[in-house]
């Protein structure tokens, strides 16, 4: 995913609450997150985290181990700001997912609002898919939210792949377990709705 500058060039243009995917609260991915039962010690990590308000939430309830990964610097700088000095208390990660170096059985959940619906070509998403069979905990926990089938067709200037809940968990596969999926209306800052679907899968523990 050769987009680096695109988004450097997207967090340099406008705040970081102005962008369509903003979210004040990620309410449906806090539901979730909390559906895993995880402990506050579990590793956590956020991919395509980037200014997203998520990690300030984790944080706020007592989450001690939150890594944020993301492709824009500038994103991660809007983020540690935002954050003042809670931002030592987060591992940022500066990467293209499909191409990081993540350390192997390392997360317990992998969160990804938005990423995954950007991977148009197949040899992006199987690549995805072997970085977080790699670096998650087997019998860990994978939340992935990607537009929905009557999404949009594009975001920011680029294009996406959209899915129903079956469509994304399959490209997963048999290793991850299919636990929950659901829709989110997404109000953007302008007022529009975004249709959303997300999977809540386990990794099959070997």
């Amino acid at each position: 995913m050769e987009n680096k500058s695109h988004w450097e060039k997207v967090y340099a243009a406008k705040p970081a609450t102005s962008v369509s995917w903003y979210q004040e609260h990620a309410e449906c991915s806090l539901s979730l997150l909390n559906d895993t039962g995880i402990s506050k010690s579990a590793a956590i990590i956020d991919v395509g985290g980037g200014a997203s308000t998520l990690v300030d939430d984790l944080l706020a309830k007592g989450y001690t181990d939150v890594t944020v990964l993301d492709l824009s610097s500038s994103a991660l700088s809007a983020a540690k700001k935002r954050l003042g000095t809670l931002a030592s208390k987060v591992k940022w990660l500066e990467a293209d997912v499909t191409k990081a170096d993540l350390p192997i059985h390392r997360y317990d959940v992998w969160h990804d609002r938005a990423v995954f619906h950007f991977l148009t070509e197949p040899q992006q998403r199987e690549a995805y898919v072997e970085k977080v069979f790699h670096s998650v905990k087997p019998g860990g926990h994978v939340i992935v939210a990607t537009f929905a089938e009557d999404g949009p067709t594009q975001c920011s200037g680029l294009p996406v792949k959209r899915y129903s809940a079956d469509e994304l968990h399959n490209q997963f596969g048999e290793a991850f377990t299919l636990v929950k999926h659901v829709r989110e209306d997404h109000r953007t800052p302008a007022g529009g709705v975004q249709h959303f679907v997300y999977c809540y899968c386990r990794v099959v523990a070997s």
